[in-house]
């Protein structure tokens, strides 16, 4: 990235601080700021929240490299810190980092992957476990992402960060080598074991078959084969006593 046209961002001294004066540049279109960074107090600025939101939206975004107009000369800057409103979402306060184009600085990258991961295609799920890292590069020299091929990647396998390639005049930085993106296997689906129900017909049982042994046969069902037909006497035996029988007495 060639440093020939700075974003620009009109600045203007804000001697006094506090909750008040901060409404009161508010109310003019302003917001408070702090320029941070190169071993020289903090300095306080008010800018247009517009233009600073105008400044960044580029590929970089807050990697963009700013240059703040100040009445008394000109700073170069990185956007390090906002707030919003809750509701509304509008700027209400910035934070800005002062560089220089000769010192490298460590900035934040997105991670960018590109092709179909081979262990995907055999059915596995792809998942990204660390969606920037950490690069060391000059102001005018920050990549927009980092790219990284998924391509290799087989299901069970991950890749590293130690494994990724720094772009040209960048470095990646980084203390644990830790996963940037893995194929995982994906789970299996448990198939439930049928639960029996009462009364519910066997699975595989023969329509016709005689009961197992001892068990009594449903009602109305036809005997099974080889059974004794029951005696006529044995119906009276259970049918009830007539009149007073079912009293416990005959007549006298």
């Amino acid at each position: 990235m060639a440093d020939t046209a700075p974003n620009l961002v009109p600045a203007h001294a804000r001697p006094t601080k506090g909750k008040g004066p901060a409404r009161r540049l508010r109310t003019e279109g302003l917001i408070p700021a702090v320029v941070y960074g190169l071993g020289s107090e903090a300095t306080p600025v008010a800018v247009d929240p517009s233009a600073v939101l105008k400044a960044i939206a580029t590929p970089h975004k807050r990697n963009t490299l700013i240059t703040l107009q100040l009445p008394g000369g000109e700073k170069r800057v990185l956007f390090k810190d906002y707030q919003v409103d809750p509701v509304t979402r509008k700027l209400l306060h910035a934070d800005f980092l002062e560089v220089s184009l000769d010192r490298p600085v460590r900035v934040r990258v997105p991670v960018v992957t590109t092709g179909k991961a081979e262990g995907v295609t055999e059915g596995g799920i792809l998942s990204v476990t660390s969606h920037d890292v950490v690069v060391e590069a000059l102001p005018n020299r920050i990549p927009v992402s980092i790219e990284v091929d998924v391509t290799p990647i087989k299901i069970g396998h991950s890749l590293h960060v130690s494994e990724l390639k720094s772009p040209e005049g960048a470095k990646i930085i980084f203390s644990t080598d830790y996963v940037v993106v893995y194929v995982a296997v994906p789970e299996k689906e448990e198939v439930a074991a049928p639960v029996a129900v009462a009364g519910a017909p066997v699975e595989g049982a023969v329509a016709g078959a005689a009961p197992a042994a001892g068990a009594a046969p449903a009602a109305g069902a036809a005997p099974a084969a080889g059974a004794a037909p029951a005696k006529p006497g044995d119906a009276k035996a259970a049918a009830p006593a007539k009149g007073g029988d079912a009293k416990g007495g005959g007549k006298k």
